[in-house]
């Protein structure tokens, strides 16, 4: 009888063993699940990055890995976001922090574009990329990114665009490591203050790449402008004269604390992230009245109206609403701007793409937007175009379009 007790008795520990045994396994297959699922969920055309952790020996700091990583994170979201999933980044962060053979001093460069000594942001990246040469394949990257451990302050620009940027664009240019190593597509520097909007910013004058000599996604603030003397970011918000706070490639973003805004058509379409077939082409001299959906919901049949005024030049209408990002936008209405393919650079007062201003006595372009209720119409005698506002059903406008 004791014996068959004990059996009984060995027999339930093996089996409540068994039970915790497959439980512990299930839990431990379950809390791996999402991490899977993430990866395999990741939707579009995957941009690899790699982001270089950068020190120096008189600039102590206690800023983790993970940190920057969470930063990447963020980034990943709102391109995810701005090209409706057909892209997203995947980044290799540097397990340790490389110190620069130099102190931060000898780096340093102006906050003004056209003041930067193009040498120093060469040596930092030749010094970055030489510094992991032996631990990366600079092949296996679409980007590269310099994360500092300095201020804003220390560096003189919280972030920049090596390639296509300062260093120029041309199509011929390689950078290379000390062993021959070609290090692709383009190099970005930021300072740990750099606001999400820069990290878009600086990132998006990389995937946007050169073509014919020029780069496809380039700075939408003018240039002269952001170099006249002043405070930097008083200078900053008057340099803000083509898009104002409507597009990051123009304003980063509108507050330090807050996302940035969503980017408009133009960007979308030079990133070619905007479908062709939610474009809408309407010929100049032609009638017709459309829908123009939010250009963040992209369940909308058409998200911009494109109006060829020559081989070279369009506008382009766009609806913003304060859906996901463009929460983060300076008001909401229907956007209309001048493009002009053969303008490159926003230099001395052109731009590639420029805001029809609405209500100028609004500074900065705020009141860029027509809306019903305030300004509905735009003209342009010259081409003999009228754009008006017609009504709103939801968050979609109908416009008319003609003469």
């Amino acid at each position: 009888m004791k014996i068959k007790s004990f059996y009984i008795f060995i027999m339930l520990i093996i089996s409540a063993l068994s039970i915790c045994l497959i439980s512990c396994g299930k839990d431990e297959a379950e809390n791996t699940k999402p991490t899977e699922q993430e990866n395999t969920d990741q939707k579009g055309i995957m941009q690899k990055g790699l982001v270089i952790l950068v020190e120096y020996s008189d600039i102590k700091h206690s800023i983790e890995r993970e940190w920057v990583k969470g930063r990447y994170d963020e980034l990943n979201k709102y391109i995810k976001e701005m090209s409706y999933n057909k892209v997203y980044i995947d980044v290799d962060v540097t397990d340790k922090w490389y110190e620069m053979p130099k102190p931060v001093s000898n780096y340093k460069i102006s906050s003004r574009n056209l003041e930067v000594d193009d040498s120093k942001v060469e040596g930092l990246i030749q010094d970055a990329i030489d510094a992991v040469d032996k631990d990366f394949d600079f092949k296996k990257y679409d980007f590269t990114a310099l994360f500092m451990s300095t201020k804003t302050s220390e560096y003189g620009m919280v972030g920049l665009c090596g390639y296509p940027g300062m260093l120029g664009w041309e199509t011929d240019k390689q950078l290379k490591t000390k062993s021959g190593q070609v290090v692709e597509n383009g190099v970005a520097i930021f300072c740990y203050q750099a606001h999400i909007g820069t990290l878009f910013h600086d990132t998006a004058h990389i995937l946007g790449g050169v073509q014919n000599g020029k780069r496809m996604v380039p700075c939408l603030y003018d240039h002269d402008l952001q170099a006249s003397p002043g405070p930097t970011e008083e200078v900053f918000a008057k340099s803000l004269i083509n898009m104002g706070y409507w597009d990051p490639m123009s304003c980063h973003y509108r507050e330090y604390g807050v996302l940035p805004p969503g980017i408009s058509s133009w960007t979308k379409l030079r990133l070619s992230w905007l479908d062709q077939s939610k474009v809408k082409v309407v010929k100049l001299g032609e009638t017709t009245e459309l829908q123009l959906g939010a250009l963040e919901n992209d369940k909308s049949e058409i998200l911009a109206i494109k109006i060829p005024i020559t081989d070279s030049t369009y506008y382009l209408i766009e609806n913003r609403q304060s859906i996901s990002y463009d929460k983060y936008l300076p008001g909401s209405g229907v956007l209309i701007m001048f493009a002009n393919d053969n303008v490159a650079e926003c230099r001395h007062g052109n731009s590639p793409v420029k805001l029809a201003d609405a209500d100028p006595s609004i500074p900065n372009l705020n009141g860029a937007a027509y809306d019903l209720g305030k300004k509905t119409s735009f003209v342009d005698s010259k081409n003999g175009l009228k754009i008006q506002l017609i009504d709103k059903i939801g968050d979609s406008y109908k416009i008319s379009i003609g003469k």
